[in-house]
């Protein structure tokens, strides 16, 4: 079988195996509600990556719950994917796990309510596999598409692409296919037409595959909704809509979600047959002597945060947990470049150098570890007074197990959490699991920062000279100083420059906050736009924002929720940072934050939606079409009976605004057809000849009949319309222009002849 993007790295490209990215920790004290079966919290999952030190040298394991009453060789599970979970360290299923598996197992459809790290994942992947599995063993192979899952963020579906790959590495010539916004199409386009059984997915690139016609769900099977509130909180209700109506009327589908608001009940009753409901409560919590704090910081200023934090905090040692292999070892060499007794453990590295690393780490010699969750599986070293959650985990278990490297023996420990606006709804989830409150943490000051750094240059240069034997240098700066004419400041100040590096002592820009979460009409989607497809109305352009223009509208049949995705995914940018979005017909205006940097720029400006370029600019001022009275692609919104107050038997009375978006705003009264002159034009055909042939544009319109005379003489919108005279310019073709051809007359048979009852029109 096979996963298609390489592991640690978000690139989608082809390659045979991944291994799970994050450790499953503990769920402890967990209960269920209106849940089929009981059971018990589940072991240490995974383990896949070896520890950083073997069991028997870990002087402290961790501990799992442990269950009698079920097992996973007890729920039904395929034989080929039960190997597979043996593989990877899963006896005893989580309770959202026991409750869910045998229902799905048994072809019902599902909600889960859980929070996010109550492992979810396996317990839709599991069934879904056996499932399949099982399938191809009656009706044979198949590279057809017959699993779909949706999840909110890129990160998200390809820890889910993972986690599916590693539950079936077992099944044969098999296929998982993540596909998100912010990558190249080529990689996935060619994935899909090899063929996936497995399609894990953000909602706008899975939009955008199925209207290039790439993805073909036409045989799907079952589909998977995964944290379905968090996908709606951030504007994807519209494409959710789309992709389940485009799917079989005969699929399975389950829905997972923390939350059940009233945007997920709706689309449980519309999309989901007879669903069973479960619901899960995780009642994890950690030590009270760790002091938890979060930090708000963009993903290019993480190393900044970080390097300061370390400069103005008393820490001793201190392990850095990160999701991927290839960012241990990038961090801790920039770590190391900056000054800092840095290194990193992960899977690729052998386990002798791990355990040695780990001994440097107990011993003082280096003091920032860089890991993964699975390699710093069963490590205990007691000086650990830090733990950094540089990149946040996907799942509460997994952090509460990594704060609890620290305060340890009593000790007081600091857990630090780094996270974006975006990944909110994680911190959420990590108090209600943990049952405390993460504090805020401001990021230290430049000023803060600089005043440590002078007091630290001072009391070097204070333990140099009382320390160090410094005649030698003494003498030579007095020569410099003779020969030279200089000051020994001066000198000394080249010194202190020489000894730097190059490297400036004093910091002088403050890291970039991040934008201000805008306050929204709803959390679902649907609430946050009008009739235009846009995300709202705009209510002028919040602190430190700017209007910027992408070059995908209307006409490209682009949603909200997909320029949201790309801007998220491929920028960084998180979905609480994007303002108002106003889609037009070539274009749309999108408010973002005003101080974007210029590689964040280059990387919109490159990025697709749909297939086409976006090309983000900041826009050039030009108002919006609304208020000129142009674009009238959009609702006009209301009725067109009498056009705010008037009547248009002869369109002598006032014209109005026709109200909504692109409107003749303007309004005015209309001249009578009569007092507007004959405009000539056009004899019969589309393009040459007088108007007057067939009565003129804006003359009397009766010389024309039908169409073209007086609205009395055709009964209005509302009455009893006159036949077309055949005399008119003749019959049209279907479909075709008016050269050549006439209008049928319509009699009092034909569609639209008697409508006493609809309009607004008087005679």
């Amino acid at each position: 079988m096979s996963f298609d993007t390489p592991e640690n790295n978000y690139d989608a490209a082809a390659t045979e195996t991944a291994s799970p990215s994050v450790e499953s920790a503990p769920v402890e004290n967990a209960s269920i509600e209106n849940a089929p079966v009981e059971s018990a919290p589940v072991e240490n999952a995974r383990a896949e990556e070896a520890p950083a030190v073997s069991e028997e040298k870990s002087s402290k394991k961790d501990k799992s719950a442990e269950s009698d009453e079920i097992l996973f060789a007890e729920l039904g599970i395929d034989g080929r994917v039960l190997r597979a979970l043996t593989d990877v360290g899963y006896e005893k299923p989580s309770p959202i796990q026991a409750a869910t598996i045998p229902l799905l197992l048994d072809g019902k459809d599902v909600v889960g309510l859980a929070q996010t790290g109550t492992g979810k994942t396996a317990a839709f992947a599991i069934p879904a596999l056996s499932r399949m599995a099982e399938l191809a063993d009656i009706n044979g192979p198949s590279r057809d598409t017959q699993v779909l899952v949706l999840a909110p963020t890129r990160e998200l579906a390809l820890q889910v692409a993972e986690a599916f790959t590693s539950y079936a590495r077992h099944l044969e010539d098999f296929t998982v296919l993540p596909v998100y916004g912010g990558s190249p199409y080529g990689p996935q386009l060619s994935g899909l037409r090899r063929g996936a059984q497995v399609v894990v997915g953000t909602p706008g690139r899975v939009i955008d595959h199925i209207q290039k016609g790439s993805l073909d769900l036409s045989n799907l099977q079952y589909v998977v909704l995964d944290e379905a509130d968090e996908m709606l909180r951030m504007g994807f209700a519209e494409e959710v809509d789309r992709i389940l109506e485009s799917t079989p009327k005969d699929k399975q589908v389950a829905l997972f979600s923390a939350t059940m608001p009233s945007s997920i009940r709706r689309i449980a009753k519309q999309y989901l047959r007879d669903p069973q409901e479960v619901t899960v409560k995780s009642q994890t919590t950690t030590g009270k002597n760790i002091r938890q704090r979060y930090v708000q910081v963009m993903g290019p200023y993480k190393l900044d945060a970080m390097t300061r934090i370390f400069e103005t905090e008393e820490f001793d040692g201190v392990i850095t947990f990160v999701r991927t292999k290839l960012a241990t070892e990038d961090l801790a060499d920039k770590l190391k470049a900056r000054g800092f007794r840095a290194a990193a453990i992960n899977g690729d590295i052998p386990q002798q150098q791990r355990e040695r690393t780990v001994e440097q780490l107990r011993d003082g010699k280096i003091d920032i570890l860089v890991a993964t969750d699975v390699a710093a599986r069963g490590l205990d070293v007691e000086r650990i007074s830090h733990v950094i959650n540089y990149d946040i985990p996907h799942d509460t278990e997994s952090y509460v197990h990594r704060i609890g490297r620290t305060g340890r023996a009593g000790r007081q420990g600091d857990a630090i959490l780094f996270m974006t606006p975006r990944e909110k709804y994680l911190l959420r989830a990590i108090e209600k699991a943990t049952r405390q409150e993460v504090e805020h943490m401001r990021l230290p000051s430049v000023d803060a920062v600089n005043d440590v750094r002078l007091n630290k240059f001072a009391e070097r240069i204070t333990e140099t000279i009382e320390s160090e034997d410094l005649s030698v240098f003494r003498g030579l700066v007095e020569k410099y100083e003779a020969d030279h004419d200089i000051t020994a400041s001066e000198i000394a100040a080249a010194l202190a420059y020489m000894a730097q590096g190059g490297r400036p002592l004093l910091l002088e820009n403050e890291i970039p906050l991040p934008p201000a979460k805008q306050a929204r009409e709803g959390r679902d989607g649907r609430d946050m736009r009008d009739g235009r497809g846009s995300r709202g109305p705009s209510r002028g352009l919040s602190e430190g924002g700017a209007t910027y223009r992408i070059a995908v509208g209307r006409r490209q049949r682009v949603l909200p929720g997909s320029i949201v995705g790309a801007l998220a995914n491929e920028g960084g940018i998180p979905s609480s940072a994007i303002g108002g979005i106003d889609i037009r017909a070539d274009h749309s205006l999108v408010e973002l934050p005003a101080d974007l940097s210029k590689d964040t720029l280059d990387r919109l400006s490159g990025t697709r939606i749909g297939g086409n370029l976006i090309h983000l600019e900041l826009d050039n001022g030009r108002r919006p079409r609304s208020d000129e009275g142009g674009d009238r692609g959009g609702d006009r919104g209301g009725y067109r009976g009498g056009r705010e107050g008037g009547y248009r038997g002869g369109r002598e009375g006032g014209g109005g605004s026709r109200g909504g978006f692109g409107g003749r705003s303007s309004g005015g009264f209309r001249k009578d057809r009569d007092d507007r002159g004959d405009r000539g034009g056009r004899s019969g055909g589309f393009g040459g000849g007088e108007r007057s042939d067939r009565g003129g544009f804006g003359g009397d319109r009766a010389e024309r009949g039908g169409f073209g005379g007086e609205r009395s003489d055709r009964g209005g919108f509302g009455g009893d319309r006159a036949p077309r005279s055949s005399e008119s310019t003749g019959e049209r073709d279907f479909g075709n222009s008016r050269e050549g051809g006439f209008r049928k007359p319509r009699t009092g048979k034909t569609f639209g002849a008697s409508r006493p009852n609809r309009g607004f029109r008087r005679d």
